[in-house]
């Protein structure tokens, strides 16, 4: 964060004012406090219209910037902005990058090497089996795992990336803090352990239908290639596969059974030029990543220190949820993140109602 921050937090709950108009700000006024101090006239000057600038006027009779700031701190809620070395290089080279990116987790440098996988919320037995596939071996591999957390591939690739304790981005159409669909909250806590839940919606924010295909941008934008698994023939994983074309990122699609209506877009797509992923390895030899050795099969990954607190504690028994959280001193929403993870990982069970016990593979 910069001084500055606070600025781009205040513009940023405007609606209407995109990356073009923020350009326009900075170009003119230097910085966004400035601007946010600036006269209706001045905005104007600026190069924004009067219907624009008289929402900021209006905005700002309500609003506190370094109060906003405050009250995303308190939710656990982290900003970047273009101003900030760590927001993400390959999200800040696309055409209309988003200003300010609002996140629930971390965004590190090896999320570089990211790959969105998309397609259908109605997702057939096929392309469930090959979503999963894709995301474990790229994930395996090195790979970031980049989706909508959407039913569907979008869940089930987010899913198979944490199952091996792989990093995994989800991008919403709403604020960080409403979760759509509601079902997906605890993917969305195993998500923020592993990875981070991002949006360039203020917090708040409702996941309405028109915030969907733009997000679809920044999924793109974000990765270095897009795989879209199925897809019929108006999906809005088409749009994120446009973007990326658009952005210069490369685009595979699976083939399938032209009498499958999940697969009309994709077949469309590879018509139109798209290329096709007949295996998850063209993806990493189209990207240039060596192809690296993963666990045997029957190798479990090494716990990381908390799960072995957790399996050390339950042993034989199943537990209680709450007993757990007591026993381990740690806060219900972190234990209830972690104990999903452990549970997608296969190390970890529920028995009855919030009962959780070691699944048979991992007791010691």
């Amino acid at each position: 964060m910069t001084a500055d921050t606070p600025y781009w937090l205040a513009f940023s709950a405007i609606k209407g004012l995109g990356a073009v108009r923020f350009r326009k700000l900075l170009a003119y006024f230097g910085t966004l406090a400035n601007a946010w101090a600036a006269s209706e006239l001045a905005l104007q000057s600026a190069g924004l219209s009067s219907k624009i600038t008289a929402q900021i006027v209006e905005q700002r009779k309500s609003t506190d910037p370094e109060a906003l700031q405050g009250i995303l701190e308190k939710k656990g809620i982290s900003v970047l902005t273009w101003e900030d070395n760590a927001y993400p290089r390959f999200l800040r080279e696309i055409d209309q990058p988003p200003p300010v990116l609002y996140y629930k987790g971390t965004i590190t440098p090896e999320d570089e090497l990211a790959v969105a996988i998309v397609g259908t919320r109605n997702v057939t037995a096929y392309g469930r089996q090959l979503t999963k596939d894709t995301a474990t071996y790229l994930a395996g591999n090195g790979c970031t795992i980049v989706s909508g957390l959407a039913r569907g591939v979008d869940a089930i690739a987010h899913r198979a990336a944490l199952e091996i304790l792989g990093r995994t981005l989800a991008v919403l159409g709403s604020g960080v803090d409403v979760i759509y669909p509601p079902e997906h909250r605890e993917l969305a806590e195993a998500i923020a352990q592993h990875g981070a839940v991002i949006s360039d919606y203020p917090p708040g924010t409702k996941p309405d239908g028109i915030n969907f295909p733009p997000r679809n941008r920044i999924i793109s934008g974000l990765s270095r290639a897009t795989v879209v698994i199925e897809a019929g023939e108006k999906s809005g994983a088409l749009i994120t596969a446009k973007f990326a074309a658009e952005q210069g990122r490369e685009v595979f699609a699976v083939p399938g059974s032209v009498l499958s209506p999940m697969s009309k877009g994709t077949n469309n797509l590879l018509g139109a030029g798209a290329t096709p992923m007949t295996s998850p390895a063209a993806v990493l030899t189209a990207l240039q990543v060596p192809i690296q050795m993963g666990l045997p099969q029957n190798n479990r990954p090494t716990l990381e220190p908390f799960q072995q607190k957790v399996v050390s504690l339950l042993g034989h028994e199943s537990m209680h949820i709450d007993e757990i959280c007591n026993r381990l001193s740690i806060s219900i929403e972190r234990l209830t993140a972690e104990l999903t993870m452990m549970e997608l990982s296969g190390i970890v069970e529920r028995a009855e109602g919030m009962e959780y016990r070691v699944t048979r593979t991992w007791k010691i």
